[in-house]
């Protein structure tokens, strides 16, 4: 099964690139992020024509979350963090069947859109820690074997996933207080599948579109496929799937590359 994580940076500008990506990689299950829609202008039609059905958490021109399925049924959906709800439409949860022979069984499938902060003396930033909290205490209720969080977490956990952690430690995305919560999310039961199959691997997610950062490859490690133990132990491949962070045919791409995992039957 390939499952997928996508910060979309806005679905409406993007759907006919998300289609080229759909129709190329053929996901499974994917997690998008800052959809930038309300629920009724969700293009459900066009995706289900692709053989997708989609299941939404939208808002109108902020974030929103969306799971995207093929060959599944969602159901146990669940819409928002409790007690976050006035930062918005970020998180999104269901629960799918796996229908392959041997596959995962019974899972859950969770995208979120964490806040970014803004930086270290904005009120957005304790707003965050207090979203990770929320977050962590979600995950302590759950006993789950199998179990995806994906998404868009807006930090880096480790020097390894910044392109300067010389020039950035201790900035947003790199302080103690932010990588400190994420260690504290994966104590839950969580493992970082990408650090499972590259332990020392360097594939950034995030480029800004400014300044040739992405030619330069002066990019960031945000986006991440988190996987309970039953999950991780069948993770054969996780990749930054860098060629769709490129213009295709005339359309701009987000500032975000998909993340990719395919987990073995």
């Amino acid at each position: 099964m390939r499952i997928a994580t996508w910060n979309i940076n806005g679905l409406r500008a993007r759907l006919d690139y998300l289609a080229l990506w759909l129709e190329d990689r053929q996901p499974d299950l994917v997690g998008l992020q800052e959809l930038k829609l309300d629920d009724p202008s969700f293009p459900h039609r066009e995706l289900e024509s692709l053989g997708y059905q989609a299941t939404v958490h939208g808002q109108k021109s902020w974030n929103g979350v969306a799971i995207l399925s093929r060959s599944m049924r969602a159901f146990d959906v669940e819409r928002g963090l409790l007690g976050q709800e006035d930062l918005g439409s970020r998180l999104l949860s269901a629960r799918f069947v796996d229908p392959s022979d041997g596959g995962l069984g019974e899972f859950e499938f969770c995208t979120v859109y964490c806040p970014n902060g803004k930086h270290l003396a904005h009120a957005d930033f304790q707003l965050k820690l207090d979203w990770y909290e929320a977050l962590i205490l979600r995950q302590s209720a759950r006993s789950v074997d199998h179990q995806i969080l994906c998404g868009d977490f807006n930090l880096c956990p480790d020097s390894l996933d910044s392109w300067s952690e010389d020039l950035l430690a201790g900035g947003i995305f790199h302080t103690e207080d932010e990588r400190t919560r994420f260690q504290r999310l994966l104590a839950t039961g969580l493992e970082d599948l990408y650090r499972v199959v590259e332990p020392e691997g360097n594939q950034f997610s995030w480029w800004d579109y400014r300044a040739g950062a992405f030619h330069k490859n002066q990019g960031l490690r945000i986006d991440f496929l988190l996987g309970s133990r039953g999950v991780a132990g069948r993770a054969a491949k996780v990749w930054t799937d860098r060629d769709y962070r490129k213009k295709k045919d005339g359309m701009i791409a987000s500032d975000h590359a998909p993340v990719i995992v395919d987990v073995d039957a």
